[in-house]
């Protein structure tokens, strides 16, 4: 029986759901259900390049609704981009709802939009603590329609948004149940024109969304809260660890075939599929040590251009930032729960035959994986060497919100031995 001492209760919360091919033709129908009459549609520049965006809008002025659309979303946001948004917002609203056509960078983009033009105070105020003011909103958000175009982030489900933070070097980001949108609809034709390297990279971060969903320290192991204390991240839990197994499984084959041939519609759908469900776990139970790694590892890039990406500045983006330390980063967490370690592996790579020692195992399938779909080989193969180490373990110890759902606590010591056992992978 479980000690009264430790938490008994665990919550979920989720967006409503809309998913399959031509879901995004009925976004105007859905608006008018929140009364909506003004919207904004948010998207970054290379998405707007596809017609998507302006599809959308037109889509939802057919049902009368006045559609703006701002496609200056930065490609992993920053404060300072963040902040063109939100000014945007502010001398062209008031709006109704908010619209987010993009990856997370869009979608999160729109999250700090709507907070900040549903609430008074700047970005700053609202970034998590230490680095920013950790406030909360005091007022609830306009409706937020969240229509992925990558499969992978999950911001459509999630109560954050990420951002670096330009004067601190550090990515940090602004987390509460208010920002989690009202609505995703999940269109696989929207993935479609994703390059190679993005489907390799964002799939990657469905991975360890999962696989740090399913592997997190369990709800029962937290001290037990009061109701004003529940944040939404509330450990591994029984209705989580569902959608992260299916997750897993069907990224088993779909996302190395849509690496191979993006045009497969069957494996995007899968992939759309697989980043929903994810999603769907992990915003709820929380993701740990690789997706800590992730944030300085992508905040203190000085130069590396990933294939596919806008080749006009240097960036890690996230996906690939998680991923490169999650083979060390798993062995690390490996005795805290050897059996869902093992399950992650064989739901990943069913047939994938490994004689070493157990705690190996999904390390040496990441690996693999991480080699046919052609993520970098390690830390060092995006610019940083051991000589960072101390750097990056600083960064990552900012992110004490991810490291608490960890099964295992790591200590600066731990830190700095995963870092630098993933300078080079293979």
């Amino acid at each position: 029986m479980t000690s009264p001492e430790h938490e008994t209760v665990f919550t979920y919360g989720a967006p409503a759901l809309k998913y399959g091919t031509g879901a995004s033709e009925e976004i105007g129908y859905d608006l008018t259900v929140y009364g909506a009459r003004r919207v904004l549609v948010v998207t970054d520049p290379v998405v707007a390049a596809t017609g998507w965006p302006a599809r959308i809008a037109e889509g939802i002025a057919g049902y009368g609704i006045e559609a703006e659309v701002f496609d200056g979303v930065h490609v992993e946001p920053t404060d300072v981009s963040m902040q063109k948004a939100v000014d945007f917002a502010r001398g062209t609203g008031p709006y109704d709802a908010f619209v987010a056509v993009g990856g997370g960078s869009s979608i999160d983009t729109a999250k700090a939009a709507n907070l900040l033009t549903s609430n008074d105070g700047e970005l700053m105020d609202y970034v998590n603590v230490p680095v920013g003011g950790g406030r909360a909103p005091a007022h609830p958000l306009k409706p937020l329609v969240a229509v992925p175009t990558t499969t992978g982030t999950g911001a459509e489900s999630t109560t954050v948004c990420v951002l670096d933070v330009l004067s601190m070097r550090v990515k940090s980001g602004i987390s509460h149940l208010r920002l989690r949108p009202t609505l995703a609809v999940v269109d696989p034709l929207l993935t479609v024109s994703q390059p190679a390297g993005v489907t390799a990279a964002s799939g990657m971060d469905i991975l360890c969304h999962a696989a740090e969903s399913y592997t997190a320290k369990a709800y029962t192991d937290f001290t037990r809260k009061r109701p004003e204390e529940r944040v939404p991240y509330c450990g591994a839990n029984p209705l989580a660890d569902m959608f992260a197994e299916k997750s897993l499984e069907l990224l088993s084959w779909a996302l190395p075939a849509a690496v191979r041939d993006g045009s497969d519609l069957k494996a995007r759908e899968a992939m759309a599929m697989a980043a929903t469900f994810a999603g769907l776990g992990f915003g709820n139970s929380g993701v740990h040590i690789p997706h800590a790694n992730a944030y300085p590892i992508a905040g203190q890039v000085r130069d590396f251009h990933p294939e596919g990406y806008p080749s006009d500045e240097a960036m890690v983006p996230h996906g690939m930032a998680v991923s490169l330390t999650a083979p060390a980063a798993f062995r690390f967490t490996f005795d805290a729960a050897p059996e869902r370690h093992l399950r992650v592996a064989r739901l990943l790579a069913p047939d994938f035959v490994w004689d070493g020692d157990a705690a190996g195992h999904l390390p040496a399938v990441l690996i693999n994986l991480m080699r046919e779909i052609g993520i970098p080989s390690g830390i060092g193969a995006v610019g940083y060497t051991e000589s960072d180490v101390d750097s990056l373990v600083s960064g990552t110890l900012k992110q004490q919100r991810l490291l608490a759902i960890a099964p295992r606590d790591a200590t600066e010591e731990d830190l700095a031995t995963i870092l630098r056992d993933s300078v080079e992978l293979w």
